[in-house]
C-alpha cells in the first residue's frame, strides 16, 4: 500500500464532515480532482483511517494520527513573511483565544494577512477559507498541531477531539 500523502488528510477531514460523500462531492469540497480523491480514499483505507466497507472515517484512528503523528509525517515550519490566508493559531477559535501577535499564513495572492508563511498540506488548502469554511477550520487546527507552540498544540488537539467525536460518522458508529 502506498504511503499517505498530505492531501489525504484533507480528504479524511472532509469525510468527517460529510460521511458517505461521493468522489465528485469530495472533489468539489477539497479542490482536488476526482482521481486524486479516489486515490486518497484508497490510501486512507490502507492506513485504516477510512472504514473498508463504507466511505466513512474511523474517527478515533484519525484523531490518534492527528494528535500524535501528523507533525512527524508532514512537518511544517514558519518561513519567510508573506501575504496569505491565516492558519494555525492565527485562524478561527485559536485566534480568538490566543490573539494574533505573530500570524502564520498559507501564502496566497487572495489572502489579506501578512505573516510568516507555512506550506499548506496541499496546494488547494488556501481556497478552502472561502469555498469550504468547515474544512478550512479543521485544516487550520491541524496546522496548529504541525507548527504551533505547546499550548497551541494542546488546545488544537482538544478542539479537534471535540469536532471529530461529534461528527455524524462517529455518532452513527456508536
Amino acid at each position: 500500500m502506498p504511503p499517505l500523502k498530505p492531501q489525504d488528510i484533507a480528504v479524511a477531514l472532509q469525510l468527517l464532515l460529510t460521511p458517505d460523500a461521493t468522489y465528485a462531492a469530495l472533489s468539489v469540497a477539497t479542490g482536488l480532482s476526482q482521481g486524486e480523491v479516489h486515490n486518497a480514499v484508497r490510501r486512507l483505507r490502507g492506513a485504516r483511517l477510512v472504514l473498508a466497507h463504507a466511505q466513512r472515517v474511523h474517527g478515533a484512528a484519525v484523531l490518534e494520527f492527528l494528535g500524535s503523528g501528523i507533525a512527524y509525517a508532514f512537518p511544517a515550519e514558519a518561513g519567510a513573511e508573506s501575504r496569505g490566508v491565516p492558519t494555525a493559531h492565527s485562524a478561527g477559535e485559536l485566534a480568538a483565544e490566543f490573539g494574533v501577535s505573530d500570524p502564520l499564513v498559507w501564502p496566497s495572492i487572495e489572502g489579506a494577512v501578512r505573516g510568516a508563511s507555512v506550506v499548506p498540506l496541499y496546494a488547494a488548502a488556501p481556497a478552502t477559507a472561502v469555498r469550504n469554511p468547515a474544512l478550512y477550520e479543521l485544516l487550520a487546527l491541524v496546522d496548529a498541531v504541525r507548527v504551533g507552540r505547546a499550548r497551541e498544540r494542546t488546545r488544537a488537539k482538544q478542539l479537534l477531539r471535540e469536532r471529530i467525536m461529534l461528527t455524524p460518522s462517529e455518532s452513527a458508529a456508536v
